[in-house]
């Protein structure tokens, strides 16, 4: 056991709880689930579920921090008691969890749009619509290093096998070097790159604007399989169980049979046409998303088949994410939805006076979310 002395030393020393550190550790070595203090990246985990162990957090207001008038379609990440977002004005933030108060802001150059940030090993991983990848370091906001990829990064990193990997409109999967941003390896696909990676088992997963889903090859780089999804995709893929889930722009839902390399079941409405942009949460059985129909679907994981719909007043391009029961999910109409996760049935809801398309991102008892209007909101319990 370490001494009281020696475990506030290694406190001060790095500002972490040894209890974190003990946690990272563990994401270090290839645990797939961070624990519930912490959202780490674009839908929690590198399988891109949406899902989170940690309790359902309610609607109260605990703060709100002002990006500024630009816009936020950044997903926040939540990191030992710290909130990094980045913003349309081309600033990634970190903010304390806490309060809301800003720690630093890091200047990008250019507009970050829907690419999230990643923490891992106490550095912040974010793309922007100038093709730049940036590492900074979370404690700071100090520049670790730059990428310059050949177009925009609509995608969010994600850290796995050693790698940073991301996608970009240069048609590209790119495995950068953690530490100084070296080129690893590039994969190239028949389309730009918009979605976001997802990773199991040594394997990356991208889904292009092509109409494949690409098994890739961590350690190498090499496709392993492709499948085709038979229309362009803009959703991530979220994986669970041997199956890969997402929406296509041709107004489909599929489920992916990533052993037998088939599509299992594909969603329609059986009476509206309409495309899918929001990633899919999954839990209890349940994959959910957004439509552009304004809707949001539940459907049944193993079939396919519809379980249950709940309707907004505008478009749904937010992912939802699953947390204590509950799917929590924005919309364009400006409310932040909490439904249950059984049934559909409204729990809650605010009112938050500008469209959402950020997703939430949960940890630690709080749910930050931002507007398109620029303002950062985190909602929980009080005391």
């Amino acid at each position: 056991m370490l001494s009281r002395t020696r475990r506030e030393f290694l406190k001060a020393a790095s500002g972490l709880t040894v209890a974190t550190a003990v946690a990272r550790r563990g994401r270090a070595q290839g645990v797939s689930a961070p624990p519930p203090e912490d959202w780490p990246q674009f839908r929690g985990n590198p399988r891109l579920t949406g899902a989170t162990s940690a309790p359902a957090p309610p609607l109260t207001v605990l703060w709100t921090h002002d990006a500024g008038a630009d816009g936020i379609e950044s997903s926040a990440a939540i990191v030992d008691g710290r909130v990094y977002v980045g913003s349309q004005a081309g600033r990634l933030l970190a903010l304390d969890l806490q309060t809301g108060r800003r720690l630093w802001a890091y200047e990008t150059g250019a507009e970050i749009g829907e690419s999230s940030p990643c923490v891992s090993w106490g550095t912040v991983y974010v793309g922007d619509l100038g093709g730049g990848v940036h590492a900074v370091t979370a404690l700071d906001g100090k520049a670790a290093w730059t990428f310059k990829a050949g177009a925009e990064i609509r995608a969010s990193p994600v850290v796995a096998g050693g790698c940073v990997l991301v996608g970009s409109y240069d048609s590209r999967l790119h495995a950068l070097d953690p530490k100084t941003g070296a080129s690893r390896w590039s994969f190239e696909t028949d389309g730009q790159v918009h979605a976001t990676t997802a990773v199991d088992a040594g394997l990356a997963y991208v889904a292009g604007c092509d109409g494949e889903l690409r098994a890739v090859r961590v350690a190498d780089g090499k496709q392993a399989f492709s499948i085709s999804s038979g229309g362009y995709t803009g959703a991530s893929p979220a994986l669970q169980g041997g199956r890969a889930y997402s929406g296509t722009f041709e107004d489909e839902v599929l489920g992916v049979d990533l052993e037998a390399r088939r599509i299992a079941w594909r969603y329609q409405h059986a009476q509206r046409r309409f495309p899918f942009y929001s990633s899919a949460a999954l839990g209890e059985g349940k994959v959910v998303l957004g439509g552009r129909d304004k809707h949001v679907h539940a459907l049944d994981a193993a079939t396919g088949k519809a379980a249950w719909s709940f309707a907004t007043r505008a478009r749904v391009d937010s992912s939802p994410a699953i947390a204590g029961g509950r799917v929590f999910v924005g919309s364009g109409d400006g409310r932040l939805y909490a439904l249950d996760l059984k049934t559909g049935t409204l729990v809650e809801s605010f009112e938050a006076g500008a469209g959402i398309t950020a997703s939430p991102a949960i940890a630690a008892g709080r749910l930050v979310v931002g507007t398109v209007d620029g303002q950062l909101r985190c909602f929980g319990g009080r005391g």
